[in-house]
């Protein structure tokens, strides 16, 4: 990592996985089309607001419940169908969580970057996170602005206390990258833990 002085990461895709197939087990289970909760869900129109702190996450949830009540067949179904959605938190890649906690250990200040609802906090809480890095957190649903939007780089570089130009930046979507280093910042699109053992120079690179 020459030349670099902070690691800030991505969460979904990167840190953190969901499971596809049991979304679409759901999605079967109710009779609707593999891809409908993700169609609705995260529809610019109904996401943006959800991830930039307009509406809050259970606000989001209900406006999804509300989509689906037709295609579900009823409000209950619907309802009892995001219940369960949303009840899962996804699954820690173990390997990711100890190289950044390993940069941590360098003296490397570790923030995590995340287009998020106001609940991301609370899962980061439950799945270890929190104590297991004590990372920085800058959630696009605390402020107020989206990757790849300029704005949420720099305070995620004002949080850790360095210039945007000795930061690494690590996504698994281009466009987000890409934000990051039209900012300055050095960017890394992740494909799998190797990409970020090698970017950190972390033993077994």
């Amino acid at each position: 990592m020459t030349g670099l002085s902070a690691v800030l990461c991505d969460v979904d895709g990167v840190l953190r996985h969901w499971d596809q197939a049991a979304v679409a087990a759901l999605e079967a289970e109710h009779g609707l089309p593999a891809g409908t909760i993700a169609r609705i869900a995260f529809a610019p129109e109904r996401l943006v607001p959800a991830i930039t702190g307009r509406v809050p996450d259970e606000d989001w949830r209900a406006g999804v419940a509300e989509a689906l009540a037709v295609p579900c067949g009823s409000p209950e179904r619907a309802a009892a169908l995001v219940a369960r959605w949303s009840a899962p938190m996804g699954r820690l890649d173990e390997e990711v969580l100890d190289l950044l906690t390993r940069a941590r250990g360098r003296a490397v200040p570790v923030a995590l970057v995340s287009n998020a609802t106001t609940r991301l906090e609370r899962d980061l809480a439950a799945l270890g996170v929190t104590p297991a890095l004590d990372a920085a957190v800058v959630n696009s649903a605390r402020v107020g602005v989206a990757k790849p939007d300029a704005g949420i780089y720099l305070v995620a570089a004002e949080l850790v206390g360095v210039p945007p130009d000795r930061c690494l930046f690590v996504d698994d979507t281009p466009v987000n990258v890409a934000g990051a280093q039209a900012v300055g910042m050095t960017g890394l699109l992740y494909r799998a833990p190797s990409d970020l053992r090698e970017a950190l120079g972390s033993p077994g690179s």
